[in-house]
């Protein structure tokens, strides 16, 4: 796969490259800085595994201090930079470049502070996602936040990247769930932004900060909202004949005003997939199915789900099937939480992240699989349906580079699809390199030399993960 281009390595940079490596030396014990070609090799890419570019070097710091002085040194030297979380991005937001130093938060990985009487906890960019609701679970409260990726992805990336998850469709994406951060800036100012606290006085930049993909900064701690667990939970499987059927279920239950804490959706090929994988007891027998889970009390639970199972008879939905037991909810989970890793298992992919108004999800649906089938390829659906943010996994074979440009360009297409029927490019992957140029697609070139102004206010000679987000032609100096 070609399509995507990589700046040209700075030739000044790389003949430097030993003087830089003794200079980040004095900086980090000998164990954090990571410099010969083996080693580094784990760094070349993230989970857009299609492209690869060998770093410069790597260093892990284990304190905000550290991470501020290589700040220092590489802004110093001119030398670009690659903030890297765990590595999990899917839109290529880790994928560095040969003259870039990658700084990596993954030894920053300690709870520091955790306050029931005000309901946040303070963390280190480093920790994962699910450790957060591990650290606080048995006292009954939990970080709403849940991407698939959870078990490994860090709140540093999370943050970067503006993270949802299934249940964000009641308790909001990685903004929502964010009181404040410390930002290394890239002259290595440390600044505080928020805190342990709801609407922090004076511009919002906090908004600013998430989801800024690592151009504005490097996110060291967060404070993060944890909340208390509802008092009882139900997954309900509901079987449609097909996808449009189902689509139109989701559309009209948002439509009701009805909010149920997840509302996910997988195709038949999708269903087939995860049932091989995780035996979760999804029915073989439709076309599509929706994981619908409610919460709250017996009485509330019941309530909520009559009106659903309502609404959903409306739309030929030909099974509902209650989770009956904790175990039976867990293996549900599990099949959904392992889509993309049982994907994994039967062809290479590319997921998409686009996003749509939830009434054109029929439309969408139908029109998606007409541009699959235009390229000769096969899809699985799988996505977060309740907000209307979509996953198609797009089956190719990575080692024929014919049929891997032609996953490329169905992706773009659901893409572009997605802006015109009034959604935008991402929900919760970000833009990275993946979607860099079809910024064009959503945006003019006003409003994209806007959001350069603000850039560069931060990192005014672009040395903050430079290639991503904002297409590499046109793009204004500070």
């Amino acid at each position: 796969m070609s399509a995507i281009a990589f700046p040209a390595p700075d030739a000044g940079i790389l003949a430097r490259r030993d003087a830089i490596i003794s200079g980040l030396a004095k900086l980090v014990a000998a164990d954090a800085l990571i410099t010969s070609e083996d080693e580094r090799r784990p760094y070349e890419t993230d989970a857009l595994t299609a492209y690869r570019r060998m770093p410069l070097a790597v260093v892990l710091p284990s304190t905000t201090r550290e991470v501020a002085a290589v700040l220092r040194y590489c802004s110093e030297q001119g030398v670009p930079v690659v903030p890297r979380g765990a590595g999990t991005s899917l839109a290529g937001g880790a994928i560095p470049q040969e003259d870039a130093v990658v700084i990596g938060v993954s030894k920053m990985n300690r709870i520091l502070e955790i306050d029931y009487a005000n309901r946040v906890a303070k963390v280190q960019a480093g920790v994962t996602n699910l450790a957060v609701t591990g650290a606080v679970s048995a006292d009954g409260f939990f970080y709403a936040p849940d991407p698939s990726s959870q078990l490994a992805c860090s709140i540093g990336g999370n943050i970067g990247m503006n993270s949802g998850g299934a249940h964000c469709l009641k308790y909001g994406v990685t903004t929502n769930n964010v009181l404040g951060v410390t930002l290394v800036m890239l002259d290595g100012s440390i600044v505080e932004i928020g805190g342990g606290h709801l609407d922090a006085p004076g511009y919002d930049l906090l908004g600013l900060i998430v989801g800024s993909e690592g151009q504005l900064g490097i996110v060291t701690e967060a404070t993060v909202r944890i909340l208390r667990q509802a008092e009882g939970a139900r997954p309900v499987l509901f079987g449609f004949p097909t996808s449009v059927e189902a689509g139109a279920a989701v559309a009209a239950i948002i439509g009701a005003g009805i909010i149920p804490v997840a509302m996910e959706f997988m195709d038949k090929p999708a269903i087939e997939i995860c049932e091989a994988f995780a035996h979760a007891g999804y029915p073989m027998d439709c076309g599509a199915l929706l994981i619908i889970e409610v919460e709250g009390s017996e009485a509330e639970m019941d309530a909520q789900l009559a009106r659903i199972v309502a609404i959903a008879r409306e739309h030929g939905v030909g099974t509902v099937k209650e989770s009956k037991s904790a175990m039976e909810t867990a293996a549900i989970w599990k099949g959904r939480k392992s889509a993309f890793g049982a994907t994994g298992r039967i062809a290479d992919y590319i997921c998409m992240d686009g996003t749509i108004p939830t009434g054109q999800l029929p439309f969408v649906l139908e029109r998606m699989d007409e541009i699959i089938k235009g390229y000769g390829l096969r899809v699985a659906n799988v996505f977060h349906a309740g907000d209307g943010n979509l996953h198609p996994l797009i089956l190719y074979n990575c080692n024929d580079p014919v049929e891997a440009q032609k996953a490329e360009d169905a992706g773009n297409d659901i893409l572009k699809l997605c802006v015109e029927v009034g959604g935008c490019l991402t929900g919760e992957h970000g833009v990275g390199i993946e979607k860099r140029d079809l910024m064009t697609v959503q945006f003019n070139e006003a409003d994209l030399h806007q959001q350069q102004r603000v850039r560069a206010v931060f990192d005014p000679r672009w040395l903050m993960n430079p290639a991503k987000v904002f297409p590499l032609e046109g793009r204004i100096a500070a």
